[in-house]
C-alpha cells in the first residue's frame, strides 16, 4: 500500500512505484494518491491531492474527507486483503496516525519523505520511532537524527534528482514554450495547494506588474500545479500572465528568475540552476500556532540543505507586491548576484546523492515486506479490496 496526500508526494509516488514494478513485476500497488500515481499502476482506493491544505487552522475544513480516506485505508490493512507493507509518503499528520493502525494490524511501515523533524517538531521521532519499521531518509544530516533516536534508516536520496532526469534543457525549454530572443522570463510558482495559491498569487501578481515596468520586454509564465487553477490570480491592469500546467520543470528551466512558493519547488529549481527569490504566507492564526514550533531559520528547501541563506524569502507581513518586485529587480538587474545563486547550487547535486532513489527505495521496501514479522494470518485467504473506485 502506498499512500501520498499532496502533488508532490504523489509525483514521487510514481517514481516509486515504477521502480517497485520495474524490480518485483508482480507487486500489487494500492492506496491513496494521484494521478501520476495512478498512470504507473496504483489502483486508488482515495485521491485527496486536489484537496490538500496547509496544515493549521487552513486544514479544518478539509478533516472530514481526510477522516473518510482514513478510515477507508485502514479497512483495507486490517482485513485478510492488508498489504505485506505500508510506504507512506510525507503528509505526515495523516501518514503517522495510518502508520499506527498499520503496526497495531502487524504490517510493516516505510516512511520514504519522512517528516522534518531536524526543521519543527522534534518530539515526533518518538512516534516515529514506535510505528515505524524504516526510515528512508532523502537528506544525508537525516541519517544521524534518525539513528541517534534509534529509528532504523537508511539514506537513499532525494527523488528530486530521479523527477529531474527527464527536464528539458534550458534551450530546449525555452523552444518548447515557444520563446526566443533575450527578453527576461518570469516563472511565477504559486503551488500546488489551493490555500497557497490565494495567498501568494496576488501578491506574484502585483511584483509582476513592477518588473514589467522596469522591463517592458519581460514575459510571465505562471506554473500551474494539476492540483489548482492558477486563473484565478491574474490581477487586471497587470501585464499578460501564460499560464502553463503541467510542465513545472519547463517553466523552471526557461525562467530567468523563479517567483517560487516555499516548499519541493525550491529544491527543484536549485538543482536545476534557476535564481529564485521565495516567498510564502500562512493566516495569522496558524503562524501563531507553528512558529514557537520550528527550529530552523529558513523556510525555503534550497536554503536549509545548503545551511545558509542563499536564497531571499519573504513571508507573512514581509510579503507584499512591491517587496517582492523590488527583489526580483534587485536580482535581475544584477548578474552577479544571480551568477552568486546559481554557484551555490551547484553545490546541492552532491550532498543529495545519486539517481536511482526509486530503485533504491524499492528495494528496501521489497526486502522488508519479505523479511519484517507480522501478525499471523495462517488459514486466513488474501483477498480483493471491496471496492477499488476513487474517494473524492
Amino acid at each position: 500500500m502506498l499512500v501520498a496526500g499532496e502533488a508532490s508526494g504523489d509525483l514521487h509516488g510514481a517514481t516509486l512505484a515504477r521502480a517497485l514494478r520495474a524490480a518485483a513485476p508482480g507487486v500489487r500497488l494500492y492506496g491513496m494518491g494521484g494521478r501520476r500515481m495512478a498512470a504507473e499502476g496504483v489502483e486508488l482506493l482515495v485521491d485527496v491531492t486536489a484537496a490538500a491544505t496547509m496544515g493549521g487552522a487552513e486544514a479544518v475544513g478539509g478533516l472530514p474527507g481526510l477522516y473518510r480516506a482514513y478510515r477507508r485505508l485502514r479497512a483495507a490493512m486490517i482485513g485478510v486483503a492488508r498489504p505485506d507493507a505500508l510506504v507512506v509518503i510525507d503528509f505526515p499528520e495523516f501518514n503517522l496516525r495510518l502508520a499506527g493502525a498499520a503496526r497495531r494490524a502487524g504490517v510493516p511501515v516505510a516512511y520514504f519523505i519522512p517528516p522534518q523533524i531536524w526543521a519543527w517538531r522534534p518530539w515526533r521521532v518518538r512516534v516515529i520511532r514506535r510505528v515505524v519499521s524504516l526510515v528512508l531518509a532523502v537528506f544525508p544530516f537525516e541519517t544521524a537524527l534518525y539513528r541517534r533516536a534509534g529509528v532504523p534508516v537508511a539514506f537513499i536520496g532525494h527523488p528530486v534528482l530521479d523527477a529531474l532526469a527527464d527536464a528539458p534543457s534550458r534551450a530546449e525549454a525555452r523552444k518548447e514554450l515557444g520563446v526566443d530572443g533575450d527578453a527576461p522570463i518570469i516563472g511565477l510558482l504559486p503551488g500546488s495547494r489551493r490555500q497557497e495559491v490565494a495567498g501568494v498569487l496576488p501578491v506574484m501578481c502585483e511584483a509582476a506588474t513592477l518588473i514589467a515596468a522596469a522591463h517592458p520586454d519581460a514575459r510571465f509564465l505562471v506554473a500551474q500545479a494539476p492540483t489548482v487553477d492558477a486563473q484565478a490570480g491574474h490581477a487586471a491592469g497587470g501585464p499578460a500572465l501564460r499560464v502553463i500546467t503541467g510542465r513545472t520543470y519547463t517553466v523552471m528551466r526557461a525562467a530567468d528568475l523563479l517567483l517560487a512558493t516555499s516548499g519541493t519547488a525550491t529544491l527543484e529549481a536549485a538543482l536545476l540552476g534557476t535564481p529564485m527569490v521565495v516567498c510564502y504566507r500562512l493566516s495569522r492564526l496558524t503562524e501563531l500556532m507553528f512558529k514557537p514550533l520550528i527550529r530552523v531559520p529558513w523556510i525555503s528547501l534550497a536554503n536549509i540543505a545548503l545551511g545558509r541563506a542563499v536564497v531571499p524569502e519573504l513571508y507573512q507581513r514581509a510579503l507584499t507586491g512591491p517587496a517582492l518586485g523590488r527583489e526580483a529587480l534587485r536580482l535581475l538587474d544584477s548578474p552577479t548576484a544571480l551568477a552568486r545563486q546559481r554557484e551555490a547550487f551547484g553545490e546541492l547535486a552532491g550532498q543529495l546523492g545519486e539517481p536511482g532513489v526509486g530503485p533504491r527505495a524499492a528495494r528496501h521496501i521489497l526486502e522488508l515486506a519479505e523479511t519484517q514479522p507480522r501478525a499471523s494470518t495462517a488459514g486466513q485467504p488474501r483477498r480483493e479490496p471491496a471496492s477499488r473506485a476513487p474517494l473524492k
